[in-house]
């Protein structure tokens, strides 16, 4: 049934590709309203930033949920698995752990929290900043080492 709706998704080792994009999309727009918010003092963004924030971290979640149960399966050598694989599983690992404990904190202070909200904003530039260094591993896995597996044989000529 995934075929006919995602035919792309029949040469997926697993399900980690499709879900890693949501919360590098809603993390980083969450991001961005709340500052916007902020600066503005519109109370409408800042709830549209609590809501891309719950949204991401439930990506993140699934997203990380979906990278564990691939990981047994990622054939690459034992030394790309500890030098590139391991650290991609803990930044993003942290960056869950992150964005849980600061959408528990804009939850308990919704939208955006008074108390502490300069620490609330830099805490999820922090997360940013660690998602992209666990994205750009996740990117080295994929490109530099073939994680993503050989579905076609190279180079693949266009067809319709």
């Amino acid at each position: 049934m995934l075929d006919a709706v995602l035919p792309g998704a029949q040469h997926l080792q697993n399900f980690h590709p499709l879900a890693v994009h949501f919360p590098v999309a809603l993390l980083p727009g969450a991001a961005l309203l709340y500052v916007l918010a902020w600066l503005t003092g519109r109370e409408s963004w800042a709830w549209a930033a609590l809501w891309l924030l719950v949204l991401g971290t439930v990506s993140a979640a699934l997203a990380v949920a979906t990278g564990l149960y691939a990981e047994p399966g990622v054939m690459v050598a034992r030394s790309v698995r500890a030098q590139v694989l391991e650290p991609h599983k803990r930044f993003m690992l942290a960056t869950l752990a992150l964005s849980t404990a600061l959408t528990l904190w804009a939850v308990a202070a919704r939208p955006l929290p008074t108390k502490g909200r300069l620490i609330f904003l830099l805490l999820l530039f922090l997360l940013l900043a660690g998602m992209v260094r666990g994205a750009d591993y996740g990117g080295r896995l994929v490109y530099d080492y073939n994680a993503g597996g050989n579905a076609c044989p190279q180079p693949i000529e266009f067809t319709q």
